[in-house]
C-alpha cells in the first residue's frame, strides 16, 4: 500500500512541477528541459534513498531548482547556433535585427 500511495505521490510531483512550467507565460526551453529532467530525477533519486514521498517531493524542489540554473547558466544571449560544413554546431553573434 506505502509504494502505491508513493508512486501517487511522485506522479503528483511530476505533474505539479509540469503545471508550474507550463503556466509561465514565456518559458525558455533552455531553462524549462533541463528543469523538468532535473524535477524527474530528484523524485525518482529521493524516493529511492528515502523510501517515502516526502523525500521524492524534497528530491523533485531540488532537482528542479538544480536543473533550471544549470540550463540558465548555459544561455547564451546575442549567441545564434550555426552549423559548419562538417555539421558541427559552433555559436556566433546574430545578425544584425534578429
Amino acid at each position: 500500500m506505502e509504494k502505491h500511495l508513493m508512486k501517487s505521490m511522485i506522479m503528483a510531483a511530476v505533474a505539479a512541477s509540469t503545471l508550474a512550467l507550463s503556466g509561465c507565460q514565456s518559458v525558455d526551453r533552455n531553462v524549462a528541459v533541463p528543469a523538468g529532467i532535473g524535477a524527474l530525477g530528484g523524485a525518482a533519486i529521493g524516493a529511492g534513498i528515502t523510501g517515502n514521498a516526502r523525500g521524492a517531493l524534497i528530491g523533485a524542489a531540488v532537482g528542479g531548482a538544480g536543473g533550471a540554473l544549470v540550463g540558465a547558466a548555459t544561455n547564451r544571449p546575442g549567441q545564434c547556433v550555426y552549423r559548419d560544413g562538417r555539421g558541427q554546431r559552433y555559436y556566433a553573434e546574430c545578425p544584425a535585427g534578429y
